[in-house]
């Protein structure tokens, strides 16, 4: 009888482990989801698009970088974060919906606080409150430009939407009005379209709105609503700084632009850059610089200054000899590398009359050069080689068989157009900006990618440029 209490006993006791180990096994570790993977975001201009299927999806560049350290949220089952856009003030309203909320090993992601680190100040705490801004702060973008200088005016017809399938083909009147930093009106502004910024530049971070050197170039489209008002909508800015040049002058520097999703790939990208290119020229700044461009808009701003460079006839005749050179039947990669340089001459012209620095002068004279190698096809071989030559200038500090040189031009007095003078670098002065393998086969392998890469960019270009000049012609 003691035998059987005893073993019932040990029974029960298993039996109780055995449901605690269960218990254990269903509390699995936490292996959090990524931001991007819970949250849509939707950018609306009414009341009526915040439930529309079709209003405009806004895509992040790196929603991860603004939660956890590993861009994971812990602590919620079936977690998703809806979270909409006014394009008219830019408020925020976010809809958080989970089916449970636990801590399984890493706590919970203070949800709240991680979108006010985004949306700041225009987070609103309800769907009604935002909402009702439509109606409160129709009038946002008109109040807080109102004391700005509107620099330029353009007509667009056509393309203006905010919905995936609404547009408006009617024409509306676009201008760029500049603000200058330093006043309520600009700080009011910037600190509505900053998080926009954040969630779609990579990389970007606010600038000191308090600077008075900071200028604020937005692009504004004006329509006339039903009833007869003026509507002013925000489609894109630009912020520069201006840095001191000594003795008496200034230069420009371009450290953000954007150009929200809904009216990207419009035109009105390039209309502003043309709208600041027109600014630098008009107060003779030093010269016009970009901080880190991305390759978008890289791609557009290389497009607009070889236009502007194949109207420039001071450097026309330079350009036709580099193009000669390269006709002169196949050249030895030491022989034609230095004579494809611009002269500095033409450098210096370029800079004083088009505002456009030497780095970039000098990706737009590949183009030019491949689109006066015509037929191109013919001269293929030599203009890779002069590509593959500088790339590797470039990248290894030398060109192609003198290892631990480069080529400088420098005046002559005797040739007003240019001479070359060699000069052996020193270690921490090679330019180097991609890193390569140390292994020699590896090596050559990045090199003719970043090569083929180079030329395909130089193509595209090319031919987006002779397209758009054929469709002026006409």
């Amino acid at each position: 009888m003691g035998q059987k209490q005893r073993a019932s006993s040990f029974e029960a006791t298993v039996d109780i482990e055995a449901k605690k180990r269960r218990r254990v096994g269903i509390a699995a570790i936490d292996d959090g989801v990524e931001a991007k993977d819970c949250i849509t975001i939707y950018l609306v201009s009414s009341k009526e698009e915040f439930d529309a299927p079709e209003s405009f999806v806004i895509n992040p560049v790196d929603l991860n970088n603004h939660f956890h350290e590993d861009g994971k949220i812990y602590g919620y089952e079936g977690l998703k974060i809806t979270i909409w856009i006014s394009s008219i003030s830019f408020y925020a309203y976010a809809d958080i919906s989970f089916l449970s909320s636990s801590d399984r090993g890493k706590g919970i992601t203070d949800l709240k606080s991680a979108l006010q680190t985004i949306f700041a100040e225009t987070l609103v705490d309800s769907k009604d409150e935002f909402l009702q801004k439509f109606m409160v702060d129709y009038d946002f973008v008109r109040t807080n430009i109102s004391e700005g200088e509107v620099l330029k005016h353009k007509p667009f017809k056509g393309n203006i939407c905010d919905s995936n399938q609404h547009t408006d083909s009617s024409a509306s009147n676009v201008e760029v009005v500049r603000l200058l930093a330093g006043n309520m009106a600009t700080g009011q502004l910037y600190s509505h379209i900053i998080p926009l910024t954040l969630l779609l530049v990579d990389g970007s971070s606010p600038i000191d709105v308090t600077d008075s050197q900071w200028e604020l170039y937005v692009v504004c489209q004006k329509t006339i609503d039903n009833q007869g008002e003026i509507q002013c909508r925000l489609i894109g800015f630009a912020a520069l700084y201006r840095f001191y040049h000594y003795p008496d002058d200034s230069r420009l520097r371009l450290s953000q632009i954007l150009v929200f999703p809904p009216y990207q790939h419009k035109g009105y990208g390039r209309f502003l850059l043309e709208v600041l290119y027109d600014v630098a020229i008009a107060e003779n700044v030093f010269d016009f610089t970009v901080e880190e461009p991305l390759d978008d808009f890289q791609h557009v701003r290389t497009c607009l200054d070889t236009l502007r460079l194949l109207r420039f006839d001071p450097i026309q005749n330079v350009v036709t000899k580099a193009v000669s050179l390269l006709k002169q039947g196949k050249l030895s990669k030491k022989a034609h590398y230095p004579r494809l340089l611009p002269p500095l001459s033409a450098v210096e012209d370029v800079r004083k009359s088009l505002k456009i620095n030497k780095q970039q002068f000098l990706q737009c004279w590949e183009v030019l050069i491949y689109i006066g190698l015509n037929p191109v096809d013919k001269y293929m071989e030599n203009f890779v080689s002069i590509i593959s030559n500088r790339v590797k200038y470039d990248i290894l500090g030398k060109d192609s068989g003198t290892s631990g040189k480069q080529l400088v031009d420098v005046p002559n007095d005797d040739n007003q157009e240019m001479s070359f003078a060699m000069f052996r670098s020193e270690p921490n002065e090679a330019s180097n900006t991609v890193q390569m393998d140390d292994n020699q086969a590896n090596q050559e392998e990045q090199l003719q990618k970043l090569i083929q890469e180079r030329v395909e960019q130089i193509k595209l270009i090319a031919e987006k440029v002779t397209l758009h000049l054929g469709n002026k012609a006409e």
